[in-house]
């Protein structure tokens, strides 16, 4: 039994109150710090988490009372936070993507390697029971040789929700680096690394209009492509269509259907920990449901920090820097191959992480340091 790990949290934005709930009472954590550059959220946190300082940027990367940064910034931001933190001798779990520029999280892992610190990426939504169920039914032979796959994801746009969407709009967001991860990440986990891509891209808007909250009604810029599609070759051998947009009403595709010579799978929404996975055999008549089989059971934000404090160098964190940089140079792959009109080659690849065996919500929820 160890002691708990040390946690400081930098960016109190909406996502935040997932990872709180997680984390809060956990036996492998202790939550000792926040900042935001808004020092009123920061403050308000503090008040309601009792042992937790409200500290500046700065001091919470020089605070020797936080092993590891969560690093739930802007993307914009979350490569200089992550460089900070690594400069002063600390891990690093971020919110995806690794970082605005593939460079830049290029940059980060080198860093950290140098400096004998570990990186974590969201998302851990993968590692839920919808996405590892689909995965052991893949690597069980369910549906025999993967061939292809599809994921889809359209929306209208997060400005109809968001009261502050405007980094969805800018570098760094876009349907592609904003949802692509959930969807990447997980084929990654289903059927191996991208090694080229194909990929056309196009935006229709120059503004959106905010929908919500104290700017609703207040036009913003559109500074990125808004949908974003693309033919991933993974080096298996199989072929994934990727569609994600902010310019559609609403679709019924399926999120991800992976297509084998025997047999078929849908898979559940990637932004969700779980959900059903479907098998339509080869010669059936009728798609059937598949029992979870993998993943953590009743998953929430956070569970990636968790597995990744639990590795504590026996193993390779799931939700880890390695996997985060090569879906992040996927998806900048894609909008380069859209921009320059040819195929691109990937830089790196990587080995999808190791299978989540089921584990109850009651297990890794009491799961203690060490």
């Amino acid at each position: 039994m160890g002691d708990a790990h040390r946690i400081g949290v930098i960016g109190l934005g909406v996502i935040s109150r997932a990872y709180l709930d997680t984390l809060a009472g956990h036996p492998a954590v202790r939550l000792t710090a926040v900042a935001d550059l808004d020092a009123s959220r920061s403050a308000a946190v503090a008040a309601e988490q009792p042992g937790v300082e409200a500290l500046t940027v700065e001091e919470l990367l020089s605070s020797p009372d936080v092993d590891t940064v969560l690093n739930l910034t802007v993307p914009a931001a979350h490569a200089e936070i992550a460089l900070g933190a690594i400069g002063r001798g600390k891990n690093v779990y971020g919110e995806k993507p690794l970082a605005a520029e593939f460079a830049d999280a290029h940059a980060v892992l080198e860093a950290a390697a140098k400096a004998g610190v570990g990186v974590g990426c969201a998302p851990d939504t993968v590692l839920g029971t919808g996405i590892q169920t689909a995965r052991a039914a893949v690597e069980a032979g369910t549906i025999g040789r993967p061939l292809s796959a599809s994921a889809v994801m359209v929306t209208p746009g997060h400005e109809r929700w968001h009261p502050h969407p405007d980094f969805y709009y800018t570098a760094g967001g876009g349907p592609l680096l904003d949802m692509g991860p959930y969807y990447l990440a997980s084929l990654v986990h289903l059927l191996g690394p991208v090694r080229a891509v194909i990929g056309a891209a196009g935006r229709l808007r120059a503004e959106r209009v905010i929908g919500s909250g104290p700017r609703a009604g207040e036009r913003i810029p559109v500074e990125v492509d808004t949908h974003v599609s693309g033919v991933l070759e993974h080096a298996s051998g199989a072929l994934t269509t990727l569609t994600t947009s902010f310019d559609g009403v609403a679709t019924t595709a399926a999120p991800i259907e992976v297509h084998g010579e025997t047999g078929t799978l849908t898979v559940p929404d990637p932004n969700h920990f779980d959900g059903e996975v479907r098998l339509h055999e080869l010669g059936g008549t009728q798609w059937h449901p598949l029992p979870p089989s993998a993943g953590y059971a009743a998953g929430a934000r956070g569970i990636g920090l968790l597995d990744f404090i639990a590795a504590d160098g026996q193993r390779a964190p799931r939700a880890n820097g390695d996997l985060a940089l090569h879906v992040l140079e996927t998806m900048s792959a894609l909008l380069r191959s859209s921009a320059e009109g040819r195929r691109i080659e990937l830089t790196t690849s990587v080995e999808p992480p190791v299978l989540v065996p089921l584990t109850a919500a009651d297990e890794w929820r009491r799961a203690p340091a060490g």
